[in-house]
C-alpha cells in the first residue's frame, strides 16, 4: 500500500512540479532561458490568444506604425476561426508561436491528450501560415511534466516571460499596462501582452492597443531594440 501511495506521489509530482516555473523569481533564477532572457540590448514583445478580430488587426497598425515585428502566439482554435488573420500577422513579417490548441490548464491533461493538443495546435496554425513554429508558451504559462514530454517530441522550446501587462483584467488601463509592465523591465526581458480577450475579461485588450505606443518608446528610450524571440534569442 504505502509502495502505491508513494509511486502515485512520484506521479503526481513528475507531473505538476514544472508548474513552479510560474513563480516569476524562481523561474529566473533556475531557468532562464524558459523566462525569455536573451540579448542584453534586446527585448522581446509577444502577445498570446490571438488571433482577434476585435484587436489583433489593431495591434498590427500599432507595431507597423511603430516600426515593430513581435512574436504572437496562436491559439489553434483562434486561428482556425479567423484563418485571414493568421496569415495577415505572417505576411507582416511577425513571427509565429504555439499557445496550443485550446486554452486550457494542462494541469488537469495527461500525456496523450497534451501531446494531441500541442500537435493539432500546430498543425493547424502551421498550415494556416506556412511558417515553422519554433516556440511553445503553454496556457497561463503552466507547464508539467506531460507538456515538456510533448514539446521534446515536437521540437518546440517553452518560453514563458519576465514582464507582464496584468492586461487580461477588467480594470486594465493603457496607464496599468504600462506601469505593471516597468515593473519587470529589464534589458533581455520578454514581455508578455494579449491581443485578444477571449480567455480574458471583454475589451480587456483594448488596454493593451492604447498602450503600445508609449511602451515602444519606452524601452527604446532605455536604449533596447525591441522585436521577436528569433532576434532575441539568436542575436
Amino acid at each position: 500500500m504505502r509502495k502505491a501511495i508513494w509511486a502515485a506521489a512520484v506521479a503526481v509530482g513528475a507531473h505538476a512540479g514544472p508548474a513552479l516555473t510560474t513563480v516569476p523569481p524562481l523561474r529566473a533564477r533556475l531557468a532562464p532561458g524558459l523566462s525569455g532572457v536573451g540579448r542584453r540590448t534586446h527585448v522581446a514583445l509577444t502577445f498570446d490568444d490571438g488571433p482577434d478580430p476585435d484587436y489583433t488587426p489593431a495591434v498590427l497598425d500599432r507595431l507597423d506604425t511603430l516600426g515593430v515585428r513581435a512574436t504572437f502566439f496562436l491559439l489553434g482554435t483562434q486561428a482556425a476561426k479567423h484563418p485571414a488573420l493568421a496569415r495577415d500577422l505572417a505576411a507582416a513579417g511577425h513571427e509565429i508561436g504555439l499557445h496550443g490548441y485550446e486554452h486550457r490548464s494542462l494541469l488537469s491533461r495527461g500525456p496523450c491528450a497534451t501531446h494531441r493538443d500541442l500537435t493539432r495546435g500546430r498543425e493547424v496554425i502551421e498550415d494556416l501560415t506556412g511558417m515553422p513554429i519554433r516556440w511553445w508558451r503553454p496556457p497561463y504559462g503552466i507547464l508539467t511534466g506531460a507538456g515538456i514530454v510533448a514539446a521534446q517530441r515536437l521540437r518546440l522550446t517553452p518560453v514563458l516571460w519576465t514582464a507582464w501587462g496584468r492586461d487580461w483584467t477588467a480594470s486594465a488601463t493603457a496607464e496599468s499596462v504600462l506601469a505593471t509592465v516597468r515593473r519587470g523591465l529589464r534589458p533581455g526581458g520578454t514581455v508578455l501582452l494579449h491581443d485578444s480577450d477571449c480567455t480574458s475579461a471583454p475589451g480587456s485588450s483594448a488596454a493593451t492597443v492604447a498602450a503600445l505606443p508609449q511602451l515602444v518608446r519606452e524601452v527604446r528610450g532605455r536604449g533596447l531594440d525591441v522585436g521577436t524571440l528569433r532576434e532575441h534569442m539568436n542575436g
